[in-house]
């Protein structure tokens, strides 16, 4: 079924190469569907590049998705052409009057920064409360679960170096709840940060139950409000190739990045990635849309 958005949107192009159908809402509204309306709190610097990895596994469903991409009013991106922004984004207070069945936070680069010192927190906090009155479930992503799992349940982050990047191996805590069906008894999950909730604080929390976690990268995800909300601190959406941007960025930068782990054959960069996390994130944003997002399905798993 069609992700349903503006077909000026440049993702468009590259989703049609992939075989993912889009639909403009005004077609879409002539035949009168049903639909399930999820929105994108967009932080990340390159947000045409997250646009297509969000819009490639919201895709993977027989469901209709009207999908709403959103930016912060109180911050000015640097890497995102504005008028791009000016085309295709919505501000707070243009949906805040809105219901979503789904949303999305995802990560942004001030891992190192304390909460409240991000320009954008105090509009941030903002739309964290409203997801509980106006979401049916939400899905935070890296430092948007950090940032989450510190606003609603006030839990720290812990800012480490050198920065955890590559894939790891993850196991799942509570196999037969909906999110996992269908996965393996292990699966890989890229990741790519700076900082990190611990075991010992999020068990603090009776609220929250930890879903899974890796040896290597620490807790992977956590569920609360019963599945309303997931904190997921790994990049379950990147494409094959953006750990290998990340790594040559900053070299670049001179930063003498360590080789993502995991990633590429052989550990060698010149052998290219080996991708081993597409299946699980298929499978991860399909059971989100179908038991979580989907308030019929989610209440009938719950009688």
């Amino acid at each position: 079924m069609p992700i349903i958005i503006s077909q000026q949107l440049p993702a468009v192009k590259q989703l049609l190469s992939e075989n993912i159908h889009t639909v403009d809402p005004n077609e879409f509204d002539a035949n009168r569907q049903p639909s399930l309306r999820v929105g994108l709190l967009n932080l990340m610097p390159l947000k045409q590049m997250t646009e297509v990895d969000f819009i490639r596994l919201l895709s993977n469903t027989p469901l209709n998705i009207r999908f709403d991409l959103i930016d912060t009013a109180t911050h000015k991106s640097k890497n995102t052409p504005q008028h791009h922004i000016d085309a295709f984004y919505r501000h707070f207070d243009e949906i805040k009057h809105l219901n979503y069945d789904g949303f999305i936070i995802t990560g942004a680069p001030v891992e190192k920064i304390d909460f409240e010192d991000v320009d954008y927190w105090p509009e941030l906090t903002q739309i964290f409360d409203w997801t509980r009155t106006n979401v049916n479930a939400t899905l935070y992503i890296c430092w948007g679960a950090l940032a989450g799992l510190y606003h609603h349940y006030g839990i720290p982050k812990r800012v480490f170096t050198p920065k955890i990047s590559g894939v790891f191996r993850h196991t799942a805590l509570h196999p037969s709840n909906p999110i996992f069906r269908g996965f393996d008894d292990e699966f890989f999950v890229p990741h790519s940060r700076f900082s990190e909730v611990t075991r010992t604080d999020v068990d603090k929390v009776p609220e929250l139950t930890v879903m899974s976690e890796s040896e290597e990268s620490g807790i992977y995800m956590v569920m609360g409000r019963g599945g309303r909300e997931f904190f997921v601190t790994g990049h379950s959406e990147y494409a094959p190739g953006t750990l290998d941007f990340e790594y040559h960025r900053d070299l670049d930068k001179g930063m003498n990045p360590q080789i993502p782990a995991n990633y590429y054959r052989d550990d060698d960069p010149a052998k290219g990635p080996v991708v081993r996390w597409r299946s699980h994130a298929n499978q991860l944003f399909s059971n989100w849309l179908n038991h979580f997002v989907n308030s019929q399905l989610r209440h009938e798993s719950e009688l």
